[in-house]
Parts: structure tokens; C-alpha cells; sequence
């Protein structure tokens, strides 16, 4: 079965209060057997024009998980603290 990865572009708007998503992600996260292969730091672009704010990469065993991850009550409470103060792009990818 293909590991899945979900990757997200995050804008943040309000890094103070962004903090309490970032607890209450990782509590999420954690429920749901994610690896965090990235979650900020450093970036570089290589190629074109993209200009990214603050990139996570999560890395889950299946897209099923990956998908109940993305639906669980852990991560809507997350979701709900970052509204206002964030602008979040996530995708679902299936990798290898």
C-alpha cells in the first residue's frame, strides 16, 4: 500500500495566536499516526515562481488515514483556533 502525504502552504497572518493551532495540530497529528517530515524551517525556491510561506509535509501510512487525519474532531478543534489567523492550501497526495 503507497504511503500518502498531505503538504501544506500556510500563510500565517498572526503568529502569536497561530501557536494554539500549532498545539493543537500536533495533538491531531499525533492521534493519527502522522510523521512530520516538514514543518517550517528554511525555504529556498529552485524553480519558478512560487513563493511559499510556511510549507508542512506530513507523511501517513495510507490515504485513508491521511483522510481521517484530515476529518477528525482533533483537527477540526485545530482548524477552528487557526480561522482568521491563517490562510491554509493543503493537498492529499499518494506517494510511493
Amino acid at each position: 500500500m503507497p504511503s500518502a502525504y498531505i503538504i501544506a502552504n500556510v500563510t500565517v497572518t498572526n503568529p502569536e495566536q497561530y501557536e494554539q493551532y500549532k498545539k493543537l495540530s500536533s495533538i491531531a497529528m499525533q492521534a493519527h499516526g502522522a510523521e512530520v517530515c516538514v514543518r517550517g524551517g528554511k525555504i529556498e525556491v529552485l524553480e519558478g515562481d512560487w513563493t511559499p510561506g510556511r510549507i508542512v509535509v506530513l507523511k501517513f501510512p495510507s490515504m485513508e488515514q491521511a483522510r481521517a487525519f484530515n476529518e477528525s474532531a482533533e483537527y477540526e478543534a485545530a482548524r477552528q483556533s487557526r480561522q482568521g489567523i491563517a490562510v491554509m492550501r493543503m493537498v492529499l497526495v499518494e506517494g510511493v
